[in-house]
């Protein structure tokens, strides 16, 4: 149906379809958000995107993310067994989840609940006026058509007239009404039969869940001159397809791997997200508040906030810390990323193994989330976007952006920015040997490095030995380190417009 189209109902009574009739909100309602996102491939304008387009009534539930609600209602109950309509719920709750507790008599039962949620949309109410009587007045100021509906598409209807039958446009029409076919309702609804042994005003507890909540962390990191402090800033994003506006609500957030058993869901497509900029303006105090929780964290807004359905905003996570210390490394991995000798729980004796040489030299930040260094705070999992002011016209300049897991306090963070430009490695194999008998491979290689900036770069250069788990470097022009069982390391000044090389002999035995 075009979304031009205009509907006017005139409806007889609307008590039984809005909230029941004493109901007064005591306080807003408290949402706690849980989020399974992936900070690599989830977008939330994608989500918006099919939203506004009308896409299918559940495609909210594939919102990687649910929130528990909890809210208090004073509505009126009669003594003995009555019915009570509970409005304004989320429309993608999960019902088995709804608890109820009367306050006021804690004796009152429930006896069945149902949830409805066959609510109006024009597509419905003309299905539901099938073979009966309503009035379309086009948009040209010609006279209205009269009659019964015998069908109705997206862009026409079909009358029965008095004496024919006609196909009607009815885009950018107004279709008239008489009435709201029974079985729709405006809004989701909870439906309780309650037994009370007190009549009269009663303060409700509910809590549920719903799915078409969740978050997720966006961090900002501008670097100084010398790219050695920082200033990072922190973002929530939150996004609300739930069906339902919560007012003056009370916000916590869960950082932390919950388990959750869910329905297997449809894939959906990821979209490319465009470079955003860091929002403008200086975060205050009214940040969330973080506290350890069981073996989570959670962040609770120490305000009352709305939070609207069918939108995103932004919340500051945490007051922005600035001047803390970075150190920018220059990475060169030269050789393939694999260990087939380890998988295959046999030494790999091919020759042109592992013999491939990549020029990329990455850049990475790396900063500790120590107190000592203006951080040692819990980091939720989310995207760090790293900027660095242009000295010529003073703007913030997009450097690169890398995901971060949830971190703890004291543990380092390292943040791939992108590759250098003006420095690039070459790996070569110089030589190979193997004597089967003997149980034994020795290979040497060289590793080049080439700095053609004006300034001296200092590389960590990183080598896999990953052929066979006993190896031992025989020769080396240079000091390395041990990372761990298959891993070295050297750390190498490259004078400006220059080349530093080094060549190491390793021999594997079995």
């Amino acid at each position: 149906m075009n979304s031009h189209l205009l509907f006017a109902l005139f409806l007889g009574s609307s008590c039984a379809f809005g909230a029941p009739h004493s109901h007064a909100q005591d306080d807003g309602p408290s949402l706690t958000v849980y989020s399974s996102a992936d900070p690599a491939g989830f977008d939330p304008q994608q989500f918006i995107t099919q939203q506004r387009r009308g896409s299918a009534a559940d495609f909210a539930r594939q919102v990687p993310g649910f929130a528990v609600i909890r809210e208090m209602r004073t509505i009126d109950i009669q003594k003995g067994m009555s019915e009570v309509r509970f409005t304004d719920v989320a429309a993608f709750i999960d019902p088995t989840t709804v608890g109820f507790r009367d306050m006021t008599a804690p004796g009152t039962k429930v006896l069945e609940q149902n949830f409805e949620f066959d609510l109006v949309s024009p597509t419905k109410l003309l299905s539901k006026y099938i073979d009966k009587p309503i009035t379309i007045q086009a948009s040209n100021g010609l006279p209205p058509w009269k009659g019964i509906l015998l069908s109705a598409s997206g862009s026409s209807a079909v009358l029965q007239m008095e004496d024919e039958i006609e196909i009607i446009p009815i885009e950018n029409a107004r279709i008239s009404l008489t009435e709201l076919p029974g079985g729709l309702i405006t809004r989701p609804t909870l439906v309780w039969k309650l037994q009370a042994a007190l009549g009269g005003e009663h303060v409700i507890q509910t809590n549920y869940q719903t799915a078409g909540i969740t978050w997720r962390a966006d961090y900002n990191l501008t670097l100084n001159k010398d790219d050695s402090k920082g200033d990072l800033t922190a973002w929530v994003s939150l996004m609300n397809l739930s069906g339902r506006t919560y007012e003056n609500a009370q916000l916590k957030l869960v950082a932390g791997d919950v388990q959750r058993i869910t329905p297997q869901k449809f894939a959906y497509r990821e979209m490319a997200a465009d470079v955003v900029m860091p929002p403008t303006g200086r975060l205050g105090a009214q940040a969330f508040e973080e506290q350890s929780f069981f073996e989570y964290h959670l962040y609770t807004l120490p305000r009352m906030t709305t939070v609207r359905n069918n939108g995103t905003q932004q919340i500051a996570l945490f007051p922005p810390v600035q001047g803390f210390k970075v150190t920018k490394e220059l990475l060169y991995l030269g050789a393939p990323q694999f260990t087939y000798g380890l998988r295959n729980q046999s030494p790999a004796t091919n020759a042109g193994y592992g013999n491939q040489s990549q020029t990329d030299v990455g850049v990475f930040i790396a900063f500790e989330n120590k107190k000592d260094n203006g951080l040692g705070m819990p980091i939720p999992a989310g995207k760090v976007r790293v900027y660095k002011e242009n000295p010529n016209d003073g703007a913030l300049e997009f450097l690169g952006e890398d995901l971060v897991k949830h971190t703890p306090r004291n543990e380092e963070i390292r943040i791939k920015v992108g590759n250098a430009f003006d420095v690039v490695g070459e790996r070569t194999q110089d030589s190979f040997a193997i004597d089967k008998n003997g149980k034994t491979m020795t290979e040497t290689y060289t590793i080049e490095i080439r700095n053609q900036k004006d300034e001296a770069q200092r590389i960590v250069i990183r080598e896999p030995l990953y052929r066979w788990t006993n190896w031992k470097i025989t020769e080396t022009t240079a000091q390395f380190k041990k990372l761990n069982a298959q891993t070295i390391e050297w750390t190498v000044d490259v004078p400006a417009e220059g080349t530093q090389k080094i060549n190491y002999t390793v021999r594997y035995t079995w």
